[in-house]
């Protein structure tokens, strides 16, 4: 079975300095239809006018991904972390006991573009930590390239939870299959172009829920770069 969250659909937030499209409920749009999928709990696809961001706040238990489409996006937290995430490159954060931080567009003169992905931690009170790779677009292309994982296997970042994500750059005759274990459910997000799932169309934006499927097969793709998370 297959649900399509159509990007039309998305909650949405124009705040002049930021763009957000969220496919599940976040800050002030509610809908108690969209709370998640399994421990999925947030996709936003942020857009960040230059030198604008979100200044210091906290987050405690939850596992949040920064996925950098576009531009640079500057991170500092109460860890004493602070670096740059780059397109290629994942940031993991856990929140755990408690973290504070910021994110900032960082640059003067260019957008940035990037998902925000938060994802249940598997138990309350964990240490707060941080982590961030970078992956290569040969690693990704017409493969689906492990960027997070439960064990950090494969030089992935490690997420505290029973999820693997894995990202891909499709096009044309390129495809990319990831069965699914019996009892195991996939998210697909498309972050850029368009793909068919399971033989359905799929642009940017749009995202999909599997579950009691045998696999996921990813083809027919116009230049795509598209997630995809293996969920118990």
């Amino acid at each position: 079975m297959i649900t399509i969250r159509h990007r039309n659909e998305r909650g949405a937030v124009n705040m002049g300095w930021l763009n957000s499209q969220h496919s599940f409920s976040f800050g002030h749009y509610h809908d108690p239809d969209q709370m998640g999928f399994r421990a999925l709990r947030v996709i936003n696809e942020d857009r960040v006018i230059p030198g604008a961001g979100f200044p210091t706040h906290g987050h405690a238990n939850m596992e949040i991904v920064s996925y950098v489409l576009s531009g640079a996006l500057e991170h500092k937290d109460s860890l004493g972390t602070g670096s740059i995430i780059r397109p290629g490159e994942v940031q993991r954060m856990s929140a755990g006991r408690g973290i504070r931080h910021s994110e900032y567009n960082a640059s003067q003169t260019d957008p940035v573009h990037f998902l925000q992905i938060w994802i249940l931690p598997e138990a309350h009170g964990l240490a707060a930590g941080y982590e961030q790779s970078a992956f290569a677009d040969e690693e990704k292309r017409g493969a689906l390239r492990l960027v997070g994982s439960r064990d950090g296997r494969n030089g992935s970042v490690t997420i505290h939870q029973d999820v693997d994500l894995y990202a891909t750059l499709l096009d044309g005759d390129e495809s990319a299959q990831l069965p699914l274990r019996p009892g195991r459910h996939a998210w697909v997000q498309v972050a850029r172009g368009e793909v068919h799932v399971n033989g359905v169309r799929l642009q940017e934006g749009d995202g999909a829920a599997l579950s009691d499927e045998a696999a996921v097969t990813l083809d027919r793709a116009t230049a795509a770069e598209v997630l995809v998370f293996d969920l118990a």
